[in-house]
């Protein structure tokens, strides 16, 4: 397809992923898919030990992600949202797959910024690298801070983002949420972390 979006697990995956040690104990051997979604791919594998012993794993393949800390003055900006595998709305930090081939990461980022908050932004740098849930997926996150924003229309898309709020707080207030669990998405609580101690929060 034109628009980069023929193979939709591989678009995320043509870059040296940060955080990955070669193992000497395990390989994989074997990869077979079962089933092929729209966005990621289920697949039963085969590990092999060093002593030759061979065991299977479940995998799921993920084209990767982005996601950003926007930063707006003294404030932080947050989105609520349906995540349909806990049937329940999360607080998160804006985020979204990387499902176009070849596209930068810091590309993605502000098309997302712009897509969930309706902000650009002058200033995005990257914070951290993640491995959202490395036990049974390959999803590779990029988390980058955003300064310097402007307002700007949003282009949101599908039912759960024409539906999500926006929350704006203090930053200091957003690290207290990580840690009493009102926040417990991953991507958002090491971004949040990350964007407090970046800046002195």
């Amino acid at each position: 397809m034109p628009d980069g979006r023929s193979d939709p697990t591989l678009a995320g995956h043509d870059e040296v992923e940060r955080g990955r040690i070669a193992s000497d104990r395990f390989s994989r051997v074997d990869k077979q898919l079962v089933h092929q979604g729209a966005i990621i791919g289920f697949y039963e594998t085969v590990i092999e030990t060093s002593d030759g012993e061979r065991f299977p794993r479940d995998l799921i393949r993920h084209p990767g992600a982005v996601a950003v800390v926007p930063i707006d003055g003294d404030e932080i900006l947050l989105v609520q949202q349906y995540r349909a595998a806990l049937d329940a709305d999360l607080i998160e930090i804006p985020a979204g797959k990387r499902d176009v081939s070849d596209e930068p990461p810091i590309v993605t980022a502000h098309r997302e910024l712009v897509e969930e908050v309706g902000m650009e932004a002058a200033s995005m740098e990257l914070l951290i690298n993640v491995h959202h849930s490395p036990g049974f997926c390959d999803e590779y996150g990029h988390v980058f801070l955003a300064t310097e924003l402007r307002p700007v229309p949003h282009r949101r898309e599908g039912p759960e983002e024409q539906a999500m709020s926006i929350h704006r707080l203090a930053l200091a207030e957003a690290v207290e949420m990580c840690l009493d669990g009102r926040i417990t998405d991953a991507k958002s609580m090491g971004g949040i972390l990350a964007a407090a101690r970046r800046l002195g929060v």
